[in-house]
């Protein structure tokens, strides 16, 4: 009688058995090299290097500037000309509150605009929230229903956009602004967009 067949069976069984346990091995390595590799913040952005959109939306209802006037919405117009960074926040999203502080640090900074997105949310929380943060912002328009958003492409809030003199976005940050974000990253983007002719 020969041997040939239950060894055959034996090796196809380790087989069957070792197979998946590779492919789990494989996808896990795959997984955790694409974990480490590159800036989740970084997610490349179809708008790079385009116009901003041209949405243009409601001021937040009772929201007024530091002078005390009423805060202006945001206008399609509003970017060529000028520097600005465009931040997609809202009152319930917890790392809003935490990037604040640096919004209203970067809002010193008279050689740049910043204006807001207000992402789905209530005229009232967004009033209390920005009595409380404080308001870094020149204009900021109401997105209710989060369609403005969808055109500029955001995945959810925060986001932070970069617009150009030429009114084209020249970055984008997706997550709060950090310390770290800030200093590595962001403030290089905003000294090259100064230093750009439109």
């Amino acid at each position: 009688m020969s041997t040939a067949a239950p060894e055959t069976k034996s090796n196809m069984r380790r087989l069957v058995v070792l197979l998946p346990l590779a492919l789990f091995l494989a996808l896990a390595a795959l997984f955790f090299y694409r974990l480490g590799s590159g800036d989740p913040s970084r997610i490349p952005s179809a708008l790079i290097g385009r116009p901003a959109p041209e949405t243009s939306m409601p001021p937040v209802p009772g929201l007024l500037a530091r002078d005390g006037k009423p805060l202006p919405g945001i206008a399609a117009t509003d970017y060529p000309g000028a520097v600005t960074l465009v931040n997609v926040w809202a009152s319930w999203c917890i790392p809003c509150h935490d990037e604040a502080p640096l919004l209203n640090a970067l809002a010193e900074d008279r050689r740049i605009r910043l204006v807001g997105i207000n992402y789905k949310d209530q005229p009232d929380n967004a009033r209390r929230f920005l009595g409380r943060h404080g308001n870094p912002f020149v204009a900021a328009g109401a997105d209710g229903n989060g369609r403005a958003s969808m055109e500029w492409g955001v995945y959810g809030v925060p986001e932070t956009f970069l617009v150009g003199r030429d009114g084209k976005i020249a970055y984008k940050l997706i997550g709060p602004i950090t310390e770290a974000n800030l200093e590595r990253v962001l403030e290089p983007e905003i000294e090259k967009a100064l230093a750009a002719r439109p």
